[in-house]
Parts: structure tokens; C-alpha cells; sequence
């Protein structure tokens, strides 16, 4: 008899109708990955923003479902089907499994714990959808399943650099280019969730994961195309990494530019791309005279994307470390000491034109 395999996936997770949409906010603000003030204060903090920024949230996920819901679930369900039928083509002998760890909302990495628990797995292995690793997400989210889950586990910590991610979001970015018509005099803007600045400079690599990545993706697509990493979502008072995501769509406009808009650190549709990329930043382009504002789909289950999935989570089976990038046992200089794998790759950090941490 062959294996129990259990491949976790993690995710942000998101409210399921607009009366669960505050105490998602609460759950999302009272982690200490996302706010890092002592626990009474982050309750208090948690309590009061869930509590003021939930009427406007409401109607923001009303635009996307009758019911109010997120639809990152049944996104995320979709990539669980596609990514176990690709791994039990590859492993006909074993029994491959996925359970899905949402962080905020159900299911809840301990429930997800507590099935792969009762499945009696014999092996686990943690996939993040997140591509970049960031202490806000997956991190927060190994935090939690470490907390849940007493059985060893390997760890797939980040991925994004992969040939298979690069490949599947050119491969939109173009899909989408064409269905609008082949314009000229494009402005790429490729964004990315934002980070309170303070987060990066203490050592987290998202940022500098997230621009190499974004400079692989520049260098095959149209070489007369501009190109602009950016950072979206921006809550709270505190200085955020940047350049904003909305500003550059208003510089794009006000330069008359085809603005194609890709999201490069979410793999699967939910409020920060349908509305958020697909209708707050359009209404920006459009009253700023952009010549024209295409969003760019997330990836889903892009066949490249779900078969580097199934390609990572081969390779992570067959090698004898606990955690693993998409380099092997680690991706990130060794500067960025927020990075959860202690093992130098021998291929840290070579790359043209490094984005510094002092850059940040």
C-alpha cells in the first residue's frame, strides 16, 4: 500500500457573507505578524479597525457576490482539485491529498491541522499560495500550523522565481494584452501587496522577492514596454514600501499610457483583484485620460502554474530537508534575516543588478 501524502495549503482566507466580514477584519488585525503591538493594544486596535473599516469592506466584496462573500475559497478549492489530479498522475501508487489552511477565516489552519491529523498522513508537505515569502503571510501562517500540528512536516517556503510562475503570468499578461487589442505605448504596471516599511527594513525578503521576480517577467514581454513594480492595499498610518499602486495608475493616465495592470504576489481572484485592480484603480485611469486599463486575470489554474506546484512539491518529497525554496534550500542573501531558512544556497543571491536592502 502506498503512501498518505497531505499537502496543506496555505491562504489568507476570507469572510464567507457580510456578516462575517468584521470578525475576519478582527482576526486579520489581532495577528502579531500583522500588528506588532503588545497584545492588550492589539486587541483594543484589532477591535476598533474591524469595527470602522467594515461598513465600506462590506460593499466592496457586495461587488463581487450577492451574499457578500469572498470567493478566494472556491478559488482556492479549484487549485486543490487541479493540483491533486497533477500529483496523482505522477504518484499512482500513493494517495494524494489537499487541505486547505485559511489563516483568518474557516477553515482555519488548526481545522486543517486536525484533518490531516485524523487522515493519519504519512507524509506532509506545506504549500503556501503565497509565491513570496513574507513574515505577514506565510510566515504568520507556519506560526500557526507549527501551534496546530505535532507531526513533522516539510516546508515549501517560496517559489518566486520558478520557471513555471514567470511563464504563467507572461503568458496572461500577454493573453491579456491581445484580447485588448494589441495596444501600443503600454505601461506594465505589476502589483503587489504592500508591506508597512518598518516590516522589510527588520529583514523580511517579500520586497526584494517581489521586484526580482517583477525584472524576470520585464524581460519577456515587449522590450518597448514600461515597466513598474508596485505595491497595493495600503491600511493604517504607517510608511508603506512603495511606489503606490494607485499613484503610478494615476501617472500612467495623466502620460496618456495603455495601462495593462498584473498581479504578481496573488494567485487567485479575490477583492484585492476583482475590485480593488478591477474597478477602484479603472475609475483612477479613466478620470486621469488613460488611453485605455486592462487587468490582467490572476493565474487560477494556469496549467504552467498548477504543474510547477505539482513539480515543487515532487522535488520537496524527494530531498531530505524540512524547508525548501523554489532554489533549493534557500533563495535569499543572506541580509534578509527574516528569511525562515538558515542553510545558504550556493547560488544566494546571484543575479544581475540585486535589489539592496538599503533600496527598500
Amino acid at each position: 500500500m502506498g503512501r498518505k501524502i497531505a499537502i496543506v495549503l496555505f491562504n489568507l482566507g476570507g469572510p464567507d457573507s457580510d456578516k462575517t466580514v468584521q470578525p475576519f477584519l478582527k482576526n486579520l488585525f489581532r495577528d502579531p505578524a500583522i500588528i506588532t503591538a503588545p497584545l492588550p493594544v492589539r486587541w483594543f486596535l484589532a477591535r476598533l479597525i474591524s469595527t470602522t473599516r467594515a461598513p465600506s469592506v462590506i460593499k466592496n466584496y457586495a461587488m463581487m457576490d450577492a451574499g457578500g462573500g469572498s470567493p478566494l475559497l472556491p478559488e482556492t478549492e479549484k487549485q486543490a482539485q487541479a493540483l491533486t489530479a497533477a500529483l496523482t498522475e505522477k504518484l499512482s501508487g500513493d494517495e494524494v491529498r489537499c487541505f486547505i489552511a485559511m489563516r483568518y477565516w474557516h477553515p482555519f489552519t488548526e481545522e486543517a491541522a486536525a484533518e490531516v491529523k485524523a487522515w493519519g498522513a504519512d507524509d506532509v508537505i506545506l504549500l503556501p499560495l503565497y509565491p513570496q515569502f513574507s513574515t505577514t503571510t506565510t510566515g504568520s501562517s507556519l506560526t500557526a500550523w507549527n501551534k496546530a500540528y505535532m507531526g513533522p512536516a516539510k516546508t515549501i517556503c517560496c517559489y518566486p522565481f520558478a520557471e513555471g510562475l514567470i511563464s504563467a503570468h507572461v503568458d496572461q499578461i500577454m493573453k491579456a494584452h491581445k484580447a485588448a487589442g494589441e495596444p501600443g505605448n503600454v505601461r506594465l504596471l505589476l502589483s503587489a501587496h504592500g508591506l508597512p516599511e518598518k516590516i522589510v527594513k527588520d529583514g523580511d525578503p517579500y520586497q526584494w522577492q517581489c521586484e526580482t521576480m517583477a525584472e524576470m517577467i520585464a524581460g519577456r514581454v515587449p522590450s518597448d514596454w514600461e515597466i513598474v513594480p508596485c505595491y497595493q492595499s495600503r491600511v493604517g498610518p504607517l510608511k508603506w514600501i512603495g511606489p503606490p499602486t494607485e499613484e503610478e495608475v494615476e501617472k500612467a493616465a495623466k502620460d496618456g499610457k495603455n495601462i495593462l495592470i498584473a498581479p504578481i504576489a496573488f494567485v487567485s481572484e479575490h477583492i484585492e483583484t476583482l475590485v480593488e485592480l478591477g474597478e477602484e484603480y479603472r475609475l483612477v485611469a479613466e478620470q486621469h485620460g488613460a488611453a485605455s486599463y486592462t487587468r490582467v486575470e490572476a493565474l487560477g489554474v494556469h496549467e504552467e502554474f498548477i504543474s510547477m506546484l505539482r513539480d515543487e512539491v515532487l522535488q520537496t518529497l524527494s530531498e531530505d530537508l524540512s524547508i525548501r525554496s523554489c532554489a533549493g534550500s534557500r533563495l535569499c542573501p543572506t541580509d534578509w534575516k527574516k528569511c525562515p531558512n538558515r542553510l545558504p544556497h550556493p547560488k544566494v543571491g546571484q543575479r544581475a543588478n540585486p535589489v539592496r536592502k538599503e533600496n527598500a
